[in-house]
């Protein structure tokens, strides 16, 4: 006869055994919104550069203002990219800065995408489990040039997946290079300095 601790032993094994698949399918399911999230701006990147030359520089910049802020974790972002200064700043301070932020942003891609070049945004299925987050790996790809490696550090909020930073070749984090640059510009005025300095070059101006 199966003594009644070896058989809630037994049970408890099914339990967990059972579970496995579970998990590993919820896993498999996250990784698969993650890379969504890329897929989706990409879309409308590639979508946007198709039209780039008509657009110009600020048709670009408005265009890509709505993917950004859905892919973009800005709050988040931003408050990396400043570092512990950011609890130092008001509420308006804060609120400020990630919406010049995020108009930067758009800013950027807009500068760095101008038109249908030829280029490809290759998205691989197989993501990255990290103790930061899910890391999703990209390639740009150009007939002429060898591919440039971008991987996107993302994170869920419950209902969406964001990103949270970008890593270029794969080690070189976006976030830690602002971070020198925004720094050195609060040195010489603060969250003030910081928000016209990112809406001068949200509007394309080099100061």
């Amino acid at each position: 006869m199966i003594s009644r601790r070896r058989m809630m032993h037994q049970l408890a094994l099914a339990v967990v055994v059972a579970a496995v698949p579970v998990a590993r399918a919820q896993a498999d399911a996250q990784a698969s919104q993650a890379v969504d999230t890329i897929r989706t701006f990409y879309d409308q990147l590639s979508a946007t550069m198709k039209q780039g030359a008509s657009l110009g520089f600020a048709g670009r910049r408005d265009r890509l203002q709505s993917p950004v802020r859905q892919a973009f974790d800005l709050p988040s972002m931003t408050r990396l990219a400043v570092g512990p200064r950011w609890q130092t700043l008001s509420p308006q301070e804060q609120s400020e800065l990630i919406n010049a932020f995020g108009d930067y942003s758009a800013a950027t891609y807009a500068t760095r995408f101008t038109h249908d070049s030829g280029l490809r945004f290759e998205v691989s299925d197989n993501v990255t489990q990290t103790g930061f987050g899910t890391v999703v790996h990209t390639k740009l790809v150009r007939s002429d040039e060898d591919p440039v490696q971008l991987d996107y550090l993302m994170r869920s909020d419950g209902t969406a997946w964001r990103i949270e930073d970008i890593y270029l070749s794969g080690t070189i984090s976006e976030l830690a290079t602002r971070r020198s640059e925004f720094t050195s510009v609060m040195d010489r005025g603060g969250a003030p300095a910081l928000v016209e300095a990112l809406r001068k070059k949200a509007n394309g101006e080099n100061s």
